[in-house]
């Protein structure tokens, strides 16, 4: 290089740093103590001078390859100015600061203090640690803490995941970044809005501490203000009444665990799943969802509601289960579903072909508890086919609709539009319908099929060794007498909620009393029990023994 070209270069320098002198440093030098004054080593500079700005200050000028060595640091760039009164470096062009061997930091401008190791890097600054990058227009860096920082917008880049944000504080030996204030996450297979983002480039873990949004390529939304997000093994743990939406599903509990690979949620405390293809909700203290396999698990005083405009449906148990019926392992025309607990078998049929919202069950297991305004019942255990609309009753199931009690082995209700439609009962089938006070219409047989209209009992049919009692009211609803019947066939009739006309089909014997000499032993059927006391009277009782 000519002399010249060497003086206009020194002269330049001069200029540059001579502006950067006509305002004070913007973090300026700490006092230290002589003994502990660092040293700059110049190891490299094709061209160096001096120039004495005054009796206190004397400038170092290096031109060209340049290479600076302050404690275990390395700085190399085109062209510096060492200040040595006020103990700062200007570096020009091509910044390279290698920290220890840990971080690496570019940057096309530096304002170095030597003293408290701070630097001001400006113009394509780029900060590493060769597993992450951040990025901007300018970073101060903290040598001594390791502290990078941004505050007029940059991003972090880790693998395919990249962070932007207005402002960002990264630590690089924790691998923590703190970013505020507009902070997007973008990921191949989500995106993540929020205000603040605390990240750790080295696990991969972001947690959450302001309100947040995240969206998954699939379209599923969380929203949460507190917890905590694994990118690199795709779990998620979730805090203070966070939410996801998947599609017509919304889950949301005090503490929500997810993993999506195998796509298992886990929701503690208050937990509310809801699914509005379905028209169902289920509140717990405890679900497992498996949004893979479309199913979930329900315990710790769970409660299912299907909803309905006038008239929904609440149903309450020890373990509430739902799943897809086209994913259980049966015969297609026939499904048979054991309950492990009891051994009860369970028939479903006509399997759907493909995935409709039909394609669905529900179980429920120890003490069901069922209420609608219109109908109430309990059992040991329950199915229900999204394909049949069938709720089906095991062990010891009761049914009351009105003054109507029924009993049976098994009763199968039928529903429409979540309806009730009819019922069958299979085995030991026996309906008690209240009268009046120590007054009970009775009728029992092999199976019993009855038919509603407009949510109440409308006909019912007693079959197989049919026996009934019946009182007998004349026009003026005044008590006339009993009959006792048996038969093969009995029907029931019903008027206003109310037990209308029992008509005998075949085989019948009955015998008729007054009612001043109805002998005590034929008021009741053999078996017969009036169980209000476990009927629940309002959706509040359902959790009641």
């Amino acid at each position: 290089m000519s002399r010249v070209v060497f003086v206009l270069i020194i002269l330049c320098c001069f200029r540059v740093t001579g502006l950067a002198q006509v305002a004070p440093p913007p973090l300026p030098p700490s006092p230290i103590a002589a003994d502990t004054m660092r040293l700059v080593e110049i190891l490299n500079a094709d061209k160096n001078g001096f120039r004495r700005i005054d009796s206190t200050t004397e400038l170092q000028m290096l031109v060209g390859n340049v290479r600076l060595k302050e404690a275990s640091s390395l700085f190399y760039c085109d062209s510096a100015v060492y200040n040595k009164s006020l103990r700062i470096i200007e570096a020009f062009g091509n910044v390279h600061i290698n920290d220890a061997d840990t971080v690496n930091t570019y940057a096309q401008y530096l304002l170095y203090y030597v003293d408290t190791r701070i630097a001001i890097l400006k113009k394509k600054v780029k900060l590493t640690d060769g597993h992450s990058s951040l990025f901007s227009e300018e970073v101060q860096y903290d040598m001594n803490q390791k502290i990078g920082e941004y505050h007029n917008g940059g991003r972090v880049v880790n693998g395919e995941s990249v962070l932007t944000s207005r402002e960002a504080t990264y630590y690089a030996d924790l691998k923590d970044v703190y970013f505020k204030k507009n902070v997007v996450l973008t990921d191949p297979k989500y995106i993540l809005k929020t205000d603040s983002l605390l990240y750790n480039t080295d696990n991969e873990l972001a947690t959450f501490i302001a309100q947040t949004l995240i969206e998954d390529s699939a379209h599923r939304k969380i929203r949460t203000t507190d917890g905590f997000y694994d990118l690199k093994n795709k779990k998620a743990y979730l805090n203070k009444r966070s939410t996801i939406e998947d599609g017509a599903v919304k889950v949301v509990a005090n503490e929500i665990q997810t993993d999506d690979n195998t796509g298992k949620n886990i929701l503690k405390g208050n937990a509310v799943y809801t699914d509005t293809a379905q028209g169902i909700s289920v509140l717990a203290n405890l679900i497992e969802a498996n949004r893979k396999e479309g199913n979930f698990r329900a315990t710790q005083h769970p409660l299912m509601i299907l909803k309905q405009e006038a008239d929904s449906i609440y149903i309450t148990a020890d373990t509430l289960f739902s799943g897809k019926l086209s994913l259980l392992p049966m015969a297609k025309d026939s499904i048979v579903l054991k309950d492990t607990i009891k051994g009860t078998m369970v028939m479903a049929v006509n399997e759907p072909k493909k995935e409709d919202s039909s394609d669905r069950y529900f179980q429920a297991y120890r003490n069901v508890r069922i209420f609608s305004d219109s109908l109430q019942a309990v059992s040991d255990s329950l199915f229900y086919s999204g394909k049949d609309s069938i709720f089906k009753l095991f062990q010891e199931p009761i049914v009351w609709a009105n003054d109507n009690q029924v009993t049976g082995d098994t009763i199968y209700l039928f529903t429409k539009n979540k309806k009730a439609e009819r019922l069958n009962v299979f085995e030991n089938g026996f309906l008690i319908n209240k009268s009046g006070e120590n007054m009970y219409n009775q009728i029992r047989g092999n199976r019993l099929f009855g038919y509603f209209k407009d949510g109440t009992i409308d006909y019912m049919r007693a079959k197989g060794n049919a026996e009934s009692i019946y009182y007998i009211k004349d026009e003026d609803s005044s008590l006339v007498g009993l009959n006792k019947a048996s038969g093969d066939i009995i029907d029931l009739r019903f008027k206003d909620k109310a037990l209308n006309e029992v008509v005998f089909i075949s085989e019948v014997k009955g015998t008729m009393y007054p009612i001043s000499q109805v002998p005590e032993a034929e008021r009741t059927l053999r078996n017969f029990k009036w169980l209000d006391i476990r009927r629940p009277k309002t959706k509040f009782e359902l959790f009641g023994d």
